[in-house]
């Protein structure tokens, strides 16, 4: 790995030391459906059963405890699409200070009220994740407040890098991993790690097929703004920001492909999550699933799929499992 990335494994390792205890060691289980249709092994990462039920609690928890005692008592802001913000709700709440938590029209009711619930101050503000930045950049002016973003800082990144640590324990003879791929904080995290661990495996970035922000971005050789669309795989929306300075570089660096879905994909990855695997995920956390069930995924040898995150709002997710392929098709038709 370029020792020059913003984030190497000694963050990562040190991530790992500073939550240890503060959050789930999540397990690895082997699906029998999906290996006997691959050939190969197959196995889950189940870090949707995090505490806050995504694999965000761990970047925001490393964030916030990087922080002094005085920008703690000042408050902590992000925008966010969900599962972001109801990490930093947590993680702030355990550590005495309070989050601000800005996010756009977008962002499902189950997943406000849940970050109300943990005590953040919820603004909602546009049809956009970009948006809601700029109304986290008017807090920090006006108020002071401490901006922790979702996925382009260095303390988060190194956070999400401790997923991929735990993975290559549990897993050591990978060959390929599944990460979903939205602003690129877990993608670029987890290839960090498995990376400096497995230096021949390939990490690959899952996305849904319309506004990805990562993909358009690289394809373009610089961060892109994209509209943004509902989508089964909410979290996975918004932009990289046009200021990036982490995570596009890293996943430039360290993905080795993007794989695109479909709606339709997306909902048979989630359908198989439940029917096969007995797991509740949202459009996100099933992407990597959705990917290997499409034939999208070129198969070298074991695989490791990242289930991301459970909190799905379950009148969707019943929709989802009673065939519904895209709820948001007459919103989204341009």
């Amino acid at each position: 790995m370029n020792a020059a990335l913003p984030v190497g494994i000694e963050e990562i390792e040190a991530a790992a030391r500073c939550i240890a205890g503060r959050v789930l060691h999540t397990p690895l289980v082997f699906s029998s459906a999906l290996s006997e249709r691959c050939g190969v092994p197959v196995g889950l990462k189940l870090e949707h059963h995090q505490a806050t039920g995504s694999f965000k609690l761990r970047g925001a928890t490393n964030a916030v405890l990087s922080l002094s005692h005085d920008e703690r008592a000042r408050g902590v802001v992000a925008a966010s699409t969900g599962n972001h913000g109801r990490a930093l709700a947590h993680a702030a709440k355990a550590e005495g200070s309070v989050a601000t938590i800005c996010m756009s029209h977008l962002v499902p009711e189950n997943k406000i009220s849940e970050i109300r619930r943990l005590g953040a101050d919820v603004r909602i503000v546009g049809k956009s994740q970009d948006e809601a930045r700029e109304q986290v950049e008017r807090l920090v002016a006006e108020r002071g407040l401490v901006m922790i973003p979702p996925f382009d800082h260095p303390a988060v990144v190194a956070g999400q890098g401790t997923l991929g640590l735990e993975l290559v324990e549990q897993m050591p003879d990978v060959a390929t991993v599944l990460v979903p791929l939205s602003g690129g904080g877990l993608a670029a995290g987890v290839a960090a790690a498995v990376k400096a661990r497995k230096p021949t495996a390939r990490v690959i970035g899952i996305t849904m097929d319309r506004g990805a922000a990562m993909k358009v971005s690289l394809d373009a050789g610089k961060p892109i703004l994209v509209e943004e669309y509902p989508s089964l795989a909410d979290s996975l929306g918004g932009g990289i920001g046009l200021d990036n300075h982490v995570t596009f570089r890293m996943c430039s660096e360290l993905l080795d492909d993007i794989v695109l879905l479909t709606e339709a994909e997306i909902a048979a990855g989630m359908r198989h999550a439940y029917a096969q695997e007995r797991e509740i995920v949202e459009g996100a956390g099933a992407v990597g699933i959705a990917a290997i069930l499409a034939g999208k995924i070129e198969i070298d040898g074991p695989i490791a799929i990242i289930l991301s995150g459970r909190n799905v709002d379950m009148g969707l997710h019943l929709r989802v499992m009673n065939g519904q392929d895209n709820p948001f098709r007459k919103e989204a038709v341009v």
